[in-house]
């Protein structure tokens, strides 16, 4: 278990506290059909911290070539009918690359700076010419907005207990998954990110916002710096 995460609940529990009986009934929401809009038709996808496939699966379904990539075994048993690597993000090189490199669940605000810069840099080493990186961040308020609960229509409640400041501006976020028949807890570490401060993120590691693809800005369309495109 990484320093600072931490997980409940039945089954395997992930090094970062992710449980992966919870993860397996999770639903996916809108998160396929913004990446099959931003990207070209049957692009070929390198997926960062797929967990059980959740996205993994709809995107295949979409028609696109997706390698899966996570540090849990556990985790990538759960997927089918995709490439699967069990490797950490921030240390994998695959020596090839992808029209598109996938970040999500947050991950661009781990809470050591080091691993998000190895994340960042493992994108940008695996992504084609003319290729481009797909990032999710935290909403503005997900810090802030505590605590607070979601009632999903699938009938779980999702809970954000907590986010307590830990030193060097990074807050230690603790979660409740509510099923009729099991409760999840995960603890873990992220670093809230402005928006000047997630772009700056990106120039360190050579990347530039090319668009923000959602009202709220937590869905990023990224290139390299040296892209000179429009930027939106």
């Amino acid at each position: 278990m990484r320093e600072g995460y931490e997980g409940t609940g039945p089954g395997a529990i992930t090094p970062d506290g992710c449980a992966v009986e919870l993860y397996a009934r999770l639903p996916v929401g809108d998160e396929p059909d913004i990446i099959a809009a931003a990207v070209p038709a049957g692009a070929r996808v390198l997926e960062l911290g797929s967990g059980v496939g959740r996205m993994t699966h709809a995107l295949l379904q979409r028609g696109f070539d997706v390698t899966a990539v996570d540090e849990s075994a556990e985790m990538l048993e759960r997927v089918r009918g995709a490439r699967t690597i069990c490797d950490s993000i921030e240390r994998l090189d695959l020596g090839e690359t992808f029209d598109v490199v996938l970040l999500a669940s947050f991950l661009v605000h781990a809470g050591d700076v080091e691993v998000r810069r190895g994340m960042l840099r493992t994108c940008v080493r695996h992504l084609a010419k003319g290729g481009c990186v797909l990032i999710q961040r935290e909403g503005e308020d997900y810090h802030s907005n505590v605590p607070r609960e979601r009632v999903d229509p699938a009938g779980f409640t999702v809970r954000i207990v907590s986010a307590e400041p830990v030193g060097d501006g990074v807050n230690s976020v603790r979660a409740e998954y509510m099923f009729p028949d099991a409760v999840w807890t995960q603890t873990f570490r992220a670093r809230p990110l402005t928006r000047q401060q997630f772009e700056e993120a990106l120039g360190e590691a050579g990347l530039r916002v090319d668009h923000y693809l959602t009202e709220d800005r937590m869905w990023v369309r990224a290139v390299p710096a040296t892209d000179n495109r429009p930027r939106k």
